[in-house]
């Protein structure tokens, strides 16, 4: 659920690699785990189709004008060109689709096609005693070396991806673990896979495929790949990565058998998302992917063009745009006042004004030239609701909240102002379109305000609950110790010679707390001070960061969740993936934004300058101005209903706080209140939904092709390791059950398309149920185009066709002419 964002949060830009790790979180382009395979099987699919079409400006290749240079915008150069380890990102995926073997594409419904460019047929040929694929090869496909793609290369990459060797630092195994031999059919044109156990997503494998160069040797997989290709085999060639200047620059394969390349050339240019404004101003991109304040930019530049504005009018938006007439008028007068040192510096704000104004109005100019394309991404966003232990950890809490969200409008928040569809997805496995698809959002179902309320009664959070005293709890103390407590007696004991308690540590009490997991204790959960408490101050603080995965200890108050041992690179991986989804790059803000921090000041120097007799108060003490407020207040044996919200703070989530502020006011509707805080980008993934310190988080996760395969890791059930921590692997919800896990090993053990899907939707069903995650829409795609870029801009669910790219043939009194840009 990276990033993907990873939530920036399952890029998400798309990757060849698409299955090979579904996943994260958010996190904008999730790419290693998106979806070059992000349909279901080869049936006839779903009945529904995707919730909006491609927006590629499609024209036949007799349209598109030979030869162009095209530069496209990736987030940063690869650190790796092999798409199969950890550190894989968007701009991998993006070169291994232009110059490496795809055995199958994505069509405009998100369904694996055989690309005939490589394969002429593969089925299953035996089902008994094992299952049996034939691969029968395109007998001109060859590596740019002249080689013939063949079995050898099959072989290492299974050898390779299998896990049987460690010195190979893979991603992930998914598929190939299934694999027990691969041989060499009746010729060389022929490669024939036997798997020791069915495997229902057999298509997923060998996408892309490397050459046995690339594959034969640990060295080469770990090392060799990172910066170069032995050998190629796509419609482009890798000529060169500059990482100083931040091209890579892909050219014409002179050895490619399948239809030429219209593109001389494409560079992938190296440009933060928030620099794209500028870069397309200025001409330096072709194509980008880009957020919607750009988006609307464009808009704006487009619709003044029309209108015919010229360089010399003012614009009525932009920086500005907004200073009155008599605001102008008081700003000149102070430029030309008396007062020599506020003139000069009223003069240079003017003059800094004024030249924003006028770089404002030359890029508006040339951003007139670019059209907006858009459509949804194959990924959705999704709130998480964090099970492990707290008022979460109730499944009827879980649900309450659930019940309190109209799905509906926050889809509309987010896609309607686009003019995009805006139906929430009803499934956490598939997409709409693709053949896995189907609405189990009845299993939980919608907004009901009446019964969230009657869920939290259910559950023993009624209104002023927080104000009871726990049963048994003696007067004057609490029902259990503080984490302040617990700390203060470390302390002590640390101070008279005793060693800090260390997990796994031998002894009664290390192998009592090795046995039983202590649950998760937030600072919010009790009162600031022992037996003190500020009247109005209901909301809980925000609780120290948890630990990186595998660092810290048992003196940091918090559990650390390892992710499983042979999960551990793709948890990485899928982070990564789902940063890139749903967040950029930014600072910490803090818990509270700049302006609640200015009014929280400012209520505070009121309260003191006017002396509010009782603002601080012994616990229990009368608090005129809410005790109201506390009695309607949901709690439960004294504790206040009130959760963690985690929202990332970079400038490219504003999307994600928007929808996060409305859930904030669904939930206080029933009663359940909210703490949010906000936190750095880079922090979001690693330091809160990895490590589990959160109650509520918003972050992305691409669809796949094969859910049984790809989403099993993200919904299994957490399972408790012998040293106390929680093995997660990707399902940073930590909610899961047996039978989920178990739907999903017959639907991945099954070769009945049919019976896979189905079983595919029963998981789906149960997923609902269990309320650890709710989807609320999907992600939308906006891409800058030159206008006369064809072939390219927001694909949906398909793949691009790297060959077909190009610029529009330009029409002359004579007809089509030939373009030759550079």
């Amino acid at each position: 659920m990276s990033q993907v964002g990873a939530p920036r949060g399952r890029t998400c830009s798309r990757s060849p690699r698409s299955r090979t790790l579904r996943s994260v979180a958010t996190l904008s382009s999730a790419v290693l785990a998106l979806a070059v395979l992000a349909g279901c099987s080869s049936g006839d699919g779903a009945d529904e189709t995707p919730a909006a079409a491609q927006d590629n400006a499609p024209a036949a290749r007799d349209q598109v004008a030979d030869g162009g240079t095209l530069r496209w915008a990736v987030d940063a150069l690869p650190t790796t060109l092999n798409a199969f380890q950890a550190d894989a990102d968007g701009a991998t995926g993006r070169i291994a689709g232009a110059v490496l073997p795809s055995l199958y594409t994505l069509d405009g419904r998100g369904r694996p096609q055989i690309n005939p460019d490589y394969l002429e047929s593969a089925e299953v040929v035996e089902t008994e005693p094992k299952q049996v694929v034939l691969y029968k090869l395109n007998q001109q496909a060859v590596w740019s070396d002249g080689r013939e793609i063949g079995a050898p290369d099959f072989v290492a990459q299974w050898r390779a991806l299998s896990g049987r060797d460690t010195a190979y630092w893979t991603a992930r195994n998914a598929g190939y673990e299934r694999i027990e031999k691969i041989e060499r059919g009746k010729n060389d044109l022929e490669v024939r896979v036997t798997f020791g156990k069915p495997y229902a997503d057999w298509r997923s494998l060998f996408t892309p495929l490397y050459p046995k160069q690339v594959m034969g040797s640990p060295n080469a997989f770990n090392d060799g790949a990172r910066t170069a290709l032995k050998a190629t085999a796509g419609p482009f060639l890798l000529k060169t990565v500059d990482r100083k200047s931040g091209d890579i620059t892909l050219t014409r394969n002179p050895r490619w058998w399948g239809q030429t390349a219209k593109l001389d050339s494409i560079v992938l240019k190296a440009v933060p998302r928030a620099d794209r404004a500028a870069a397309l101003a200025a001409g330096k991109l072709d194509l980008a992917e880009i957020d919607r304040s750009v988006a609307d930019r464009i808009a704006l530049a487009v619709r003044d063009a029309r209108a015919g504005r010229n360089g010399g009018q003012a614009l009525t938006h932009g920086p500005g745009a907004g200073i009155t007439p008599a605001a102008a008028l008081r700003s000149w007068a102070l430029a030309h006042g008396t007062d020599e040192e506020k003139a000069a510096e009223v003069k240079a704000a003017r003059e800094k004004n004024q030249q924003a104004v006028a770089r404002y109005a030359t890029e508006q100019d040339a951003l007139a030239r670019f059209v907006v394309r858009k459509s949804l991404e194959p990924a959705y966003t999704q709130l998480s609701l964090n099970g492990e232990s707290g008022a979460l950890a109730d499944e009827r809490v879980r649900r309450a909240v659930a019940r309190a969200i109209n799905r509906q409008e926050l889809a509309e928040t987010v896609l309607k102002p686009l003019g995009l569809p805006a139906k929430p997805p009803g499934s956490h496995l598939a997409l709409a379109g693709q053949a896995a698809y189907a609405d189990s959002s009845d299993a939980l179902g919608d907004q009901d305000t009446k019964e969230a309320r009657a869920l939290l009664a259910d559950a023993g959070w009624v209104p002023g609950g927080a104000l009871k005293k726990p049963a048994g709890a003696k007067a004057g103390s609490t029902a259990t110790k503080t984490e302040k407590t617990e700390k203060t007696e470390k302390t002590e004991k640390t101070e008279k010679g005793a060693k800090p308690e260390k997990a796994g540590e031998e002894g009664k009490e290390g192998e009592e707390k090795a046995a039983v997991k202590p649950a998760k204790k937030k600072e919010g959960d009790t009162a600031s001070d022992d037996g003190l408490y500020i009247v109005g101050d209901d909301k809980p603080g925000a609780r120290p960061a948890a630990p990186l995965i595998g660092a810290g200890g048992p003196e940091n108050g918090t559990n650390v969740l390892a992710p499983a041992p042979g999960a551990a690179l793709q948890s990485a991986a899928l982070l990564r993936q789902a940063e890139a989804l749903d967040t950029g790059t930014g600072t910490a803000t803090g818990t509270r934004t700049a302006a609640a921090a200015a009014a929280a000041a400012k209520a505070q120097a009121r309260s003191e300058a006017k002396g509010v007799a009782g603002a601080y108060a012994p616990r229990g003490s009368a608090a005129p101005a809410v005790a109201d407020a506390a009695a309607q207040a949901l709690g439960k044996d004294g504790k206040a209903l009130s959760l963690r919200f985690v929202l990332p703070s970079g400038p490219g989530s504003e999307s994600l706080r928007a929808v996060g502020d409305r859930i904030v006011r669904m939930l206080d509707a029933v009663g359940i209140r909210t703490a949010v805080t906000k936190v750095s980008d880079e922090s979001f993934f690693k330091d809160h939904i990895a490590s589990g310190d959160y109650d509520l988080a918003l972050y992305s996760w691409p669809a796949s092709a094969f859910p049984a395969t790809d989403a099993r890791p993200i919904f299994a059930k957490p399972e408790p390791a012998s040293d106390g921590s929680l093995l997660v692997e990707q399902n940073y919800a930590r909610v899961g059950t047996d039978r989920i896990d178990q739907l999903f090993d017959q639907a991945v053990g099954t070769l009945d398309e049919e019976e896979a899907r189905d079983l595919v939707r029963q998981a789906d069903a149960r997923i609902w149920a269990a309320a650890g995650s709710i989807p609320l829409y999907q992600r939308p795609q906006l891409v800058a185009a030159k206008g006369d870029v064809v072939n390219a801009g927001a694909w949906g669910m398909a793949a691009p066709r790297y060959q077909d790219i190009g610029y529009k043939k330009p029409t002359t009194a004579q007809g089509p002419e030939r373009n030759t840009r550079k």
